[in-house]
């Protein structure tokens, strides 16, 4: 059966290359969020391969609810026989594609063997991963048992509950087992869990003239932010025991407020980004925050304080079942990358803790270099080895024959 696989897909090469140029050509940037045409393009690419692809608009209100203008999740069901079913879990949305690029971030450029564009990487390439990982396994006449559906969802840039999330709760799919994204070079069983909080300092404008007539609402911010950042040296010491993930992260990536400059600032938003480890448990997360954050006002008269979640992203923790996946993904990657490859964790968030929130053993495995770092992941110049592409295709395809076997 490998020999099969290995062989199909060496000629389907030019195929798999050709689809993803298309996906990355195709702008799909989260914000602002507005992704149906890319999800389209897909859906009639995979119909032009023999497939037969479910379209799932995601409903209006859901998608103001996380500022997105739209989304199509897209499912693709193929069954060899009576058996469990295994999830394959990309993402089509990206981060828009900032400044910096040597090549045009939509262009999907070949240069020395890698591709550049956005969403090379992340994840688009796992939208050829799994496409050809699946048709390998149906051109190979594989006698397997079970079903392999593909979900191509479009909102893992702001959190995944209308992609995943909602294929899940609303019984669209049941999976047993399930794979996401990820690279080439480890089999990732846990991450780290993310927490967005927008904190709202109010006081009162005044003149310039006459500062003192206000309450400073930017002087108060600077309060905050100081303690924040002071307190933030302590989490280097709260080291996970799960190797890859490190220590928990605090930053703070948006800021706005005040009038203009003559006026006494009444207002200042800002948003802070933490990361927790698989250990660290979200209510206790968010309760230190606050006391960091009242603490550093509490004595400020006229100063009010709201801060509010915008995201909670739980963090992933293997579940009994997930180490069936893994070792028949370590095994193939090993013989296959040419180097020993092992389970670890990492400190992003993904779309996987929406399948192990609903009960789905996962792992992320597809196709990348050995670290975001090395892919640009998230930065200008965001590239993809096309060695890379092609065998984790044919390890993801061997490694599901093993399971469904």
């Amino acid at each position: 059966m490998s020999e099969l696989i290995r062989d199909y897909l060496a000629a389907e090469r030019d195929r798999q290359l050709a689809f993803l140029a298309a996906l990355v050509r195709q702008p799909s940037d989260n914000p602002p969020g507005d992704c149906a045409a890319h999800a389209e393009l897909a859906a009639r690419l995979l119909e032009e391969l023999g497939l037969t692809v479910e379209r799932h608009p995601v409903p209006p209100d859901l998608l103001a609810a996380v500022g997105m203008r739209s989304a199509v999740n897209l499912v693709v069901r193929h069954r060899f026989g009576p058996g469990k079913v295994i999830a394959l879990n990309a993402h089509g949305d990206v981060v828009p594609p900032g400044e910096g690029w040597t090549q045009d971030p939509y262009g999907a450029q070949i240069v020395d063997g890698w591709m550049i564009g956005r969403g090379a990487a992340v994840s688009k390439s796992d939208f050829a991963t799994y496409t050809w990982a699946l048709l390998a396994l149906i051109a190979t006449q594989a006698k397997l048992a079970g079903t392999v559906e593909l979900h191509f969802t479009y909102d893992e840039e702001t959190g995944g509950e209308i992609g995943p999330g909602l294929l899940l709760s609303s019984g669209i799919s049941r999976p047993d087992y399930a794979i996401c994204a990820g690279f080439s070079y480890a089999v990732v069983t846990a991450h780290n869990g993310c927490l967005h909080l927008e904190v709202r300092v109010s006081g009162r404008s005044a003149h310039a003239a006459k500062p003192s007539t206000g309450v400073d609402a930017l002087e108060a911010a600077t309060a905050i932010l100081a303690a924040l950042y002071d307190w933030r040296g302590g989490l280097a010491e709260r080291v996970s025991a799960v190797p890859g993930i490190g220590a928990p992260q605090l930053t703070v990536g948006l800021i706005r407020g005040g009038i203009n400059t003559n006026v006494v600032p009444d207002r200042v938003i800002f948003r802070l980004d933490r990361r927790m480890t698989p250990e660290e448990q979200p209510a206790d997360v968010v309760a230190e925050l606050r006391a960091v954050i009242e603490l550093a006002v509490f004595d400020r008269d006229g100063i009010t304080l709201e801060i509010d979640r915008i995201l909670l992203a739980e963090p992933l923790i293997p579940l009994p079942g997930s180490e069936r996946i893994a070792q028949a993904l370590c095994r193939h990657a090993s013989r296959i990358m040419g180097e020993t490859v092992t389970t670890s964790g990492v400190p992003l968030y993904t779309d996987a803790r929406h399948y192990a929130a609903n009960g789905v053993p996962v792992v992320l495995y597809g196709a990348g270099p050995h670290t975001i770092e090395e892919a640009n992941a998230h930065r200008a110049d965001e590239r993809l080895p096309l060695a890379d592409l092609y065998a984790a295709t044919e390890v993801v395809a061997c490694a599901l024959a093993d399971l469904l076997s």
